[in-house]
């Protein structure tokens, strides 16, 4: 008889390998967690240099450019094509000078058309004030007739009167003489109320026809000023900068055609990184090189705009000499942004741009380790070391591009 054999459990045997399995993970999570991130390079590859206190001087240095203090723009005020050239470009010009003469044939149709008509409204006008006076002489001389007859009335009147009394007329003619003199009277007294008004009603009519002249007047002078735009001239006294009009070319009314220094001094602009916007104000001082000396400036004006990562400045030299400088020079300007003071400091590098001042790679030995630190200040030279390192200590200040993710190096003399 055949002997039954019980099965083995398989689950058990599973349970145990998934353990196992689990448990080598864990053991090579823990160990590549536990491992540092590593990579070999060459020392000569690397600019390694130190920390170590010193004299640090916060600044900014710049390129600015020379401009005039006070320019300014000559202006096209009639549009049209350069027909001739009086100056050249750079010359000294007194104000009301003639530069160029501009020729436009519609624009100088237009203003004909334009004085024409408003000398026929003077005109039409003129003969309107005429009218106004010839219907106020008709009515004096109406009144001269009516005053010739009401003196025939009255003194008919006062004849016949005395007669009547002596019943020398009759009542009947004597009452023809009295309603004589009634109706030129009141004739007399209707034509003068008549002309009294007329006469006020004219001297409005008067008054508003030469204020209309008057405004027309001035049209017409403004109208002939323009035409004298085509002509134009230096606004100010000075040097004539920036002048290149050439015979033929047009120019839009409105258009700039050069410039005028007038003489008064120089000034400097720049633009400036934006990092610097929140440290720059007016009257910040620093320094340019002119002729083997250091002329001194002073930050006049701060111009936040900011625009393609960068914003203007404008400087005045301290000086009072007169300095001769040329529009367009540029200087390069040290602008002091804090006194010196003696502070733990590093080199500027190409590190910074990856590290964004809060870790650094410290030399120890043949190693180079990651460590966490805090940059303050800066300027072209060094930057202000706050935290993370001691005086005299090793640090790469080459550029981090293939180390960003490593956190130690491992430095080869080879």
């Amino acid at each position: 008889m055949d002997t039954v054999i019980p099965r083995k459990n398989k689950k058990f045997r599973y349970l145990a390998i998934a353990i196992a399995v689990f448990l080598v993970l864990l053991t090579i999570s823990v160990f590549a967690f536990n491992t540092k991130r590593t990579l070999n390079v060459k020392a000569d590859e690397l600019v390694i240099q130190k920390a170590e206190k010193a004299f640090f001087e916060d600044f900014v240095v710049f390129q600015a450019k020379v401009e005039p203090l006070n320019v300014m723009l000559v202006n096209v005020t009639e549009g049209g094509s350069v027909k001739e050239i009086f100056v050249e470009n750079g010359a000294m010009v007194t104000k009301g000078q003639s530069l160029a003469r501009l020729y436009n044939p519609n624009t100088e149709l237009n203003y004909l058309t334009q004085e024409t008509a408003i000398i026929e409204q003077i005109n039409n006008l003129n003969t309107g004030k005429l009218n106004i006076r010839n219907q106020e002489l008709n009515l004096n001389k109406d009144l001269v007739l009516i005053e010739h007859d009401y003196n025939d009335a009255k003194r008919l009147y006062d004849m016949n009167a005395k007669l009547y009394e002596k019943d020398v007329i009759s009542k009947n003619d004597w009452n023809t003489f009295k309603e004589s003199l009634r109706f030129q009277e009141e004739r007399k007294r209707t034509i003068q109320q008549s002309i009294q008004k007329e006469k006020q009603s004219n001297q409005v009519q008067i008054s508003q026809i030469n204020r209309s002249i008057q405004t027309m007047e001035k049209s017409l002078d403004i109208l002939r000023n323009n035409k004298k735009n085509f002509l134009i001239t230096a606004p100010e006294t000075g040097r004539l900068t920036s002048f290149e009009p050439v015979l033929g070319k047009t120019f839009q009314a409105g258009a700039s055609i050069g410039k005028i220094d007038s003489n008064k001094g120089y000034k400097l602009t720049a633009e400036v990184d934006e990092f610097y916007l929140e440290k720059l104000r007016e009257g910040l001082k620093g320094q340019v090189e002119f002729k083997g000396k250091n002329l001194e400036v002073i930050v006049t004006k701060v111009i936040p705009e900011v625009k393609g990562g960068r914003f203007t400045v404008e400087l005045a030299f301290a000086s009072k000499e007169n300095i001769v400088l040329q529009d367009g020079l540029s200087f390069g300007v040290k602008l002091i942004l804090s006194e010196k003071n003696k502070t733990l400091v590093i080199p500027r590098g190409a590190f910074n741009q990856e590290a964004a001042g809060k870790w650094i790679f410290v030399v120890n030995g043949n190693k180079a380790v990651r460590r966490n630190i805090k940059l303050g200040r800066e300027n072209p030279s060094y930057y202000e070391v706050l935290e993370g390192l001691k005086e005299g200590e090793s640090v790469v200040t080459s550029s981090y591009t293939d180390y960003k993710d490593i956190e130690e190096l491992s430095l080869n003399k080879e």
